[in-house]
């Protein structure tokens, strides 16, 4: 199992939402969060004072998926939020050791 991460531009959501579903993830866990990498944010004006604003709004998704589904759920993270632009975001794939379905108490793949 794996746990996959993807920090994202916040107006692409659904479109990787719906390109997750395409290819069978059912479940995901969507995070609003603040970052920044080598855009380093941007300046602006308020009130006619210029500040800088160092950290982006950005979305997280985390999705826990069976070995065989990560290379089809990373690929469709990619394809639906890429702009082609700076601040795209990035994918991490993380090793997970275990799951456990509260209801049920299944574990391992079965509880995904």
């Amino acid at each position: 199992m794996k746990l996959v991460v993807a920090i994202i531009k916040p107006f692409k959501l659904e479109e990787v939402k719906e390109a997750l579903s395409e290819v069978g993830i059912e479940g995901m866990t969507v995070t609003e969060v603040k970052g920044f990498g080598r855009q380093k944010g941007h300046t602006e004006i308020y009130r006619g004072s210029e500040y800088t604003v160092d950290f982006l709004p950005k979305v997280k998704i985390e999705i826990a998926v069976q070995d065989e589904a990560v290379s089809q759920a990373a690929e469709a993270i990619v394809k639906s939020a890429k702009t082609g632009k700076i601040g795209d975001g990035k994918v991490f794939v993380l090793p997970l050791e275990e799951a456990i379905r509260i209801r049920t108490d299944e574990r391992g793949e079965t509880a995904l």
